[in-house]
């Protein structure tokens, strides 16, 4: 059953206009009070639990991860885009605390794994059989938009100031860059996690579905 919207408040939808709807997704709280959440409109009114159960029956199989050695603050953009483009799961590789104000709530609606270090994330990325690629303007690094993105992989992001570690490139099967054309060296963590991210959406994702949430 489609959500009688009613009319807006400034934020979200207010109280459930009408005889209450049967529909064990929805929580009783937010039909009362309405609700002021972050979520599209399909999702008004359900359980967190709810959007998350459904979401997962429609995860990519790509994965992000990150590299948090200095408390990067672009990880909250990362999971914030990750869950726009509706990836599997972010993997936090380093320390496990990050700063979760970037996210704007979504960390509540996806999957995020910590790996304390390179080395067993990569023993998770070989159990699952996903591809490791690094993201990062290094020399030798190949042309993103040349590259033919598997659709099981994980990519990967260094830290703002120093990039992919040594130790990440060595256990990824490719390392790419984004092309760029100004004066700056790099972009940050978080626009590259977006660009890469829309780079497999192009090759392996529903366009159309994408456009209807």
């Amino acid at each position: 059953m489609e959500p009688d919207l009613g009319e807006r408040p400034a934020n979200g939808v207010g109280p459930w206009i009408g005889p209450w709807p049967d529909d064990a997704r929805l929580d009783p709280e937010l039909l009362e009070h309405g609700d002021a959440r972050n979520v599209v409109d399909r999702y008004r009114y359900w359980r967190h639990d709810a959007i998350v159960a459904d979401l997962d029956l429609r995860r990519h199989p790509f994965h992000v991860a990150i590299e948090n050695w200095q408390h990067d603050f672009n990880i909250g953009s990362v999971v914030r885009t990750a869950n726009a483009f509706l990836a599997s799961e972010v993997h936090i590789v380093g320390n496990r605390r990050w700063n979760r104000r970037g996210a704007m709530v979504t960390d509540r609606y996806q999957h995020i794994r910590h790996h304390p270090t390179v080395a067993e994330f990569a023993q998770w990325a070989v159990d699952a059989g996903l591809a490791v690629i690094g993201i990062d303007n290094l020399p030798g690094a190949v042309a993103l938009e040349t590259y033919s993105l598997p659709r099981e992989c994980v990519f990967v992001f260094g830290q703002e100031s120093v990039g992919l570690s040594d130790a990440v490139r060595d256990v990824a099967v490719a390392t790419l860059a984004i092309a760029q054309y100004g004066s700056t060296r790099s972009i940050n963590a978080g626009a590259a996690a977006a660009v890469t991210m829309h780079a497999w959406i192009e090759r392996h994702g529903d366009i159309a579905g994408g456009h209807r949430a």
